[in-house]
């Protein structure tokens, strides 16, 4: 079992609408800088933040499933299949963009922060089909419950989600001292991004030998054989976490990143 972190200087930078937008991206496009060039089904990975309002204006894709997940602020779109919409806090927004479709994307605060992150299907098959948007609120999505965490499927067994590349996804919160254990299947990869706080990450099999890892940390961990991950917020302040799993390879070609 390997578990890999990636501090916040080994991942890439971005910005738009003259430094409006500012993005940490644990996964990022060719040649700018992610150590982490992709995770399988997991193309692409930004974090974005926006202290007042930031614009990105209408530009197409392709192929990619895309997700802008909201944490904080708000969330508009518009696209070529006339679209306009907005969505909130926990609130997520899919483009399965197919054929191809243009979009345009809004960031609202005050203190706006979200996600997007594209899956990989097969690109080949992904362009014969007819691109759709859809959104999710909040409520939609299943919470459960345990001692000193909650878990929320974002993508995954009772989400409203459905996506063709072979991926699932969780937003996890711990308070302080808390543990919260995840089931890794054999040949699956789990990474996670730290949003909040401090943890630690271990496995059930390898109880005493733990990683360390901090604040803005991207964590890689590839499971050859089944495992449980065992992570613990330390330190006085809560621990979040966005959690995404998908097969370690798949059967059909990715699309070429470099």
């Amino acid at each position: 079992m390997q578990t890999l972190v990636y501090g916040p200087t080994m991942q890439a930078t971005g910005a738009f609408d003259g430094g409006k937008i500012t993005e940490q991206k644990p996964i990022g496009f060719p040649g700018e800088g992610s150590v982490v060039k992709r995770v399988s089904t997991l193309f692409y990975w930004a974090w974005a933040h926006s202290k007042n309002e930031g614009y990105i204006p209408l530009h197409p894709h392709q192929a990619f499933e895309i997700m802008t997940y909201v944490v904080a602020g708000k969330a508009e779109h518009g696209d070529t299949l006339g679209t306009k919409s907005s969505i909130g806090a926990g609130g997520v927004q899919l483009m399965q963009t197919g054929s191809g479709v243009s979009h345009e994307e809004r960031f609202v605060g005050p203190d706006m922060e979200g996600f997007q992150i594209w899956f990989e299907p097969s690109v080949q098959e992904a362009v014969k089909t007819k691109p759709t948007y859809n959104q999710y609120e909040h409520e939609e999505f299943p919470i459960a419950k345990g001692e000193g965490f909650t878990k929320k499927t974002v993508m995954g067994y009772g989400s409203p989600i459905s996506i063709v590349a072979d991926a699932q996804m969780w937003d996890v919160e711990l308070e302080a001292g808390a543990t919260f254990n995840q089931a890794i299947e054999a040949g699956r990869t789990l990474t996670a991004l730290a949003i909040r706080g401090d943890g630690s990450w271990t496995y059930a099999s390898q109880a005493g030998k733990d990683t360390t890892f901090n604040h803005k940390d991207f964590i890689v961990a590839r499971a050859d054989q089944a495992e449980e991950a065992i992570i613990t917020a330390t330190g006085d302040t809560p621990l979040r976490l966005i959690l995404i799993d998908v097969p370690s390879t798949v059967d059909y070609p990715l699309y070429p990143k470099r």
